[in-house]
């Protein structure tokens, strides 16, 4: 079992900075990775960017290369979302999961089990 609670979102102007957090307890193994994902009014939800939990490699998705940086840090068991020149575009609830298995990409649908947190609202006013 895994939880996960996310925290940091909120209204940034457009252009603006926010840092999300991810705070992971019970399975903290190096199986899998952690993601971001984000999921718009009326879209469906998608892989913003996502980190191995063995290696470190990391995956970020094209609307978000260059502005966005996801990290980790172990001691802590908590992954950041560091979210740089935010667009409008950018307004969704954020949700952080823990992906178990060989996750070949960074889609909601990769692990072979997903636990998820409840997400944050990030809001970019334009």
């Amino acid at each position: 079992e895994v939880q996960l609670v996310e925290s940091g979102g909120g209204l940034v102007q457009a252009g603006g900075s926010l840092r999300l957090s991810c705070a992971v307890s019970g399975d903290t193994s190096d199986d899998g990775a952690i993601g971001w994902f984000r999921q718009a009014p009326g879209k469906e939800r998608e892989g913003v960017s996502c980190i191995s939990s063995s290696d470190g490699s990391t995956y970020y998705a094209d609307s978000v290369k260059g502005r966005f940086t996801i990290s980790s840090d172990n001691a802590k068991n908590t992954v950041y979302l560091q979210m740089s020149s935010l667009k409008h575009e950018d307004t969704a609830v954020y949700y952080c999961a823990k992906l178990f298995g060989l996750v070949v990409a960074c889609s909601p649908g990769a692990g072979e089990r997903t636990y998820w947190g409840h997400g944050t609202q990030v809001t970019v006013s334009s």
